[in-house]
């Protein structure tokens, strides 16, 4: 009975070695936890298509894109994203050496997926890490051609929209160039802008024309304008949806 007690405290531990995890168990969590950031990052309400995610997901760093399927994010299911991480551990208990492991996850982009969802585990497919074109530059906004093109008013005369919305017509814009006009008080507004892609600030250019005034800038050079001097802009790096086109 004696030897019988004494031999309890080592069963007990050599049953709670069972319970602790292997190296290459940690590394895999490890791998799957860059898989799950991952997944934060690509998360988001804004339509993309499988090009676009694809693209972001490639240049997230410890991350390699395999597989992309669906066509947009707000179509379906939406896309999901097979993506390989790696990931290493070390446990002198169990593994001598450190254990390296590569393991594969599908990640959901969705408006409907939840946010931190968990990557599930998938078979790495065969082939190369895919590789994605990266998107078109936006047109240059035409900031010293339509600061020659506004018509110059005199003090005391009168502003023409028309005129105006004909001289920008003349300059023929890049049609991804949105233009927006607006005339009250004899004096007319314009936005020039580039639709942004959901991340960095939408570019814009603001003029306004009237009795004595010929103006263009940016919006932060444009500080302390009345609203007639930019249509539809919010200060925000957006613009509301074009009234005049």
């Amino acid at each position: 009975m004696r030897r019988l007690l004494l031999l309890a405290p080592l069963l007990l531990f050599t049953a709670g070695c069972g319970m602790v995890p292997s190296s290459e168990d940690e590394a895999t969590d490890a791998a799957r936890e860059v898989a799950r950031k991952a997944g934060e990052r690509l998360y988001g309400q804004r339509p993309r298509t499988a090009e676009e995610v694809g693209l972001s997901a490639s240049g997230i760093d410890g991350v390699e894109v395999l597989r992309v399927t669906g066509t947009s994010t707000h179509d379906g299911d939406g896309i999901d994203v097979v993506v390989r991480t790696s990931a290493s551990a070390y446990n002198g208990w169990l593994d001598p050496e450190e254990v390296a492991v590569r393991r594969c996850f599908a990640v959901r982009v969705s408006p409907k997926s939840e946010w931190r969802e968990a990557p599930r585990d998938v078979d790495c497919p065969d082939g190369p890490p895919l590789t994605f074109a990266p998107p078109p530059e936006p047109p240059r906004l035409p900031y010293e051609e339509l600061r020659a093109k506004l018509p110059r008013v005199p003090e005391g005369g009168r502003v023409d929209d028309a005129e105006v919305r004909r001289r920008l017509a003349a300059l023929d814009l890049d049609p991804a160039i949105r233009t927006e006009v607006k005339a009250d008080s004899g004096r007319v507004g314009v936005l020039l802008s580039v639709e942004g892609n959901g991340f960095d600030a939408q570019d814009c250019l603001l003029a306004r024309v009237g009795p004595g005034v010929a103006e263009v800038g940016k919006p932060q050079e444009m500080e302390g304008l009345d609203p007639i001097s930019a249509p539809a802009y919010s200060g925000t790096g957006r613009a509301a949806a074009a009234t005049d086109t």
